[in-house]
């Protein structure tokens, strides 16, 4: 028998035993360390590691947004992507997204350097279905799930109180999924519920604070989506993201407050007369050809005086006002906009003062009157005006005024409630700058929140409890049929007389 070379075999010995140990290596860099430290071979790879080797937070979130979309695929859920952070950076990147797919990580979008991602739900679209939950837990979710009460069966005949999921919220190692649940509302948006935490709810489930959706309830026009890829990953989006994020900014809704009206309404049934019913259709008519017509100028209105009143007070307009209001900011003024409704079919009634004072608009319809009022931003107050055809008369009614604030006067202590607590015009000291140092009038700039009225989606202030008590005044709740505009609002000051040789341009009745 031919000896064996002990050299040889020495040697097949330690290249053997180089091979396995580096093939051990191999598979606890490539696995085994993943498992202990992350536990996210649950699911199939690849895995995508930074340089050193090791997942960072951004491979954590990549992996769980990953995985998330995965079920979310498999069980049909109607989702797009709706993180504030991540469309930012899509749209301020858009231009120059091919150079990033060179020279950025592999998460250059969905890994936004917060624990959060959200994705938007189409309610309507999917049917609730508890064996996505079962999955999203065994692949290592938690969830919390939060619901609300559904707004879209509240009446004044019925409050309900049936209750529908409003947000998702995953978990899964320290990265939170939001999953915020929009619903279809007769005023053909997209609504979605404010997250309320209950009292048993745990606080350190997520950081709530930084979480998109849920500070309050919002509404959205329906999106056009398209399917695109991001990091790798098919993910829905916004064909127009920069319309998206500019709608979230301004989303917030403010929902009728039934329980209320319903109370009001027994005090004071509504006029159910034949006539009244058919004011309330004609009035429904108006306000959506008005909508209409500023949507295509692309001019934002509010409702205003009289028919925010209406919304605010009994969810409905006020039968015997015989008219629509609406406020503009004079900012938002556009030359073209009486043609436009003119246009429309409206004719225009009449036109007072001029864009840089005092405009007002007045067009007519059948027999009821649509009032355009503009606002003025005039530093530390917002105003509109009003002029009296006949004596040129200039009067001016500030809002929203709710500060409180204590001065002095005559050597006494004097607190001036203006707006929540409206001082009447006549009562409010007549300004002296000698007395500057100790007085100070603020009112603060009212902020706009969506709402719904006769099935439209319109604006209204969001302070609109201060809103309307400026205007009137802290018996709001009592209706009143004999109103003079220019002496029964709570806000309205004189504001001096249009000079007679401009009569004929400011002061136009028709």
């Amino acid at each position: 028998m031919p000896r064996v070379n002990r050299t040889v075999v020495l040697t097949l010995l330690i290249v053997s035993s180089s091979v396995f140990l580096l093939f051990q290596l191999y598979y606890y860099r490539k696995y085994v360390s993943q498992i202990s430290q992350h536990a996210f071979l649950l699911q199939p790879g690849p895995y995508i590691l930074s340089r050193t080797g090791h997942l960072t937070a951004n491979d954590l979130q990549w992996q769980t947004v990953k995985k998330f979309l995965g079920l979310a695929r498999h069980f049909g859920l109607p989702l797009f992507l709706a993180d504030t952070a991540a469309l930012t950076l899509l749209s301020h990147d858009a231009l120059r997204q091919r150079d990033r797919l060179v020279r950025e990580p592999h998460c250059s979008f969905l890994c936004t350097g917060r624990p959060v991602t959200s994705f938007a739900l189409h309610a309507n679209l999917w049917k609730y279905e508890p064996g996505f939950l079962l999955a999203a837990e065994q692949k290592g979710f938690e969830l919390l799930e939060l619901r609300g009460e559904d707004p879209r069966l509240a009446s004044l005949d019925n409050l309900s109180g049936e209750e529908i999921p409003l947000h998702f919220l995953f978990r899964l190692h320290g990265c939170i999924i939001q999953v915020v649940f929009l619903y279809e509302r007769s005023g053909n948006y997209l609504w979605h519920g404010a997250l309320r935490l209950k009292s048993n709810i745990d606080r350190s489930f997520a950081p709530f604070k930084l979480l998109d959706y849920g500070r309050y309830s919002g509404s959205y026009d329906r999106p056009e989506l398209v399917l695109t890829v991001l990091d790798g990953l098919d993910v829905r989006i916004p064909r127009n993201v920069s319309h998206f994020l500019s709608e979230h900014r301004q989303a917030r809704f403010l929902e009728c407050r039934y329980r209320d009206a319903r109370n009001f309404l027994q005090l004071y049934p509504d006029d159910s007369s034949p006539e009244a019913v058919e004011f309330r259709r004609k009035v429904k008519s108006l306000l959506h050809l008005a909508a209409r017509t500023l949507a295509q100028l692309d001019v934002p209105f509010w409702l205003s005086s009289g028919t925010c009143l209406g919304w605010f007070r009994q969810c409905s307009v006020i039968s015997y006002s015989r008219d629509v209001d609406v406020g503009i900011f004079v900012e938002d003024f556009r030359s073209d906009i009486v043609a436009a409704f003119r246009n429309a079919g409206l004719s225009l009634k009449h036109k007072f003062g001029k864009v840089g004072d005092s405009l007002e608009l007045s067009f007519q319809s059948d027999d009821v009157k649509l009032d355009v009022f503009f606002f003025y931003d005039d530093g530390d107050v917002v105003w509109n005006g009003g002029t009296q055809a006949k004596s040129g008369k200039k009067f001016k009614y500030i809002f929203p005024c709710f500060s409180v604030l204590q001065t002095l006067f005559s050597g006494g202590p004097c607190i001036l409630y203006l707006g929540l607590h409206c001082c009447p015009a006549a009562e409010i000291p007549p300004y002296n700058h000698m007395m500057a140092p100790q007085l100070r009038y603020i009112f603060p700039r009212f902020s706009l929140c969506w709402a719904e009225l006769l099935e439209l989606k319109v604006r209204v202030p969001c302070e609109t409890l201060d809103y309307v008590t400026a205007n009137y005044g802290s018996t709001w709740n009592v209706p009143v049929r004999s109103w003079d505009w220019k002496s029964s609002p709570s806000n309205v000051q004189e504001n001096g007389v249009w000079p007679p040789s401009e009569w004929v341009e400011l002061i136009q009745v028709y």
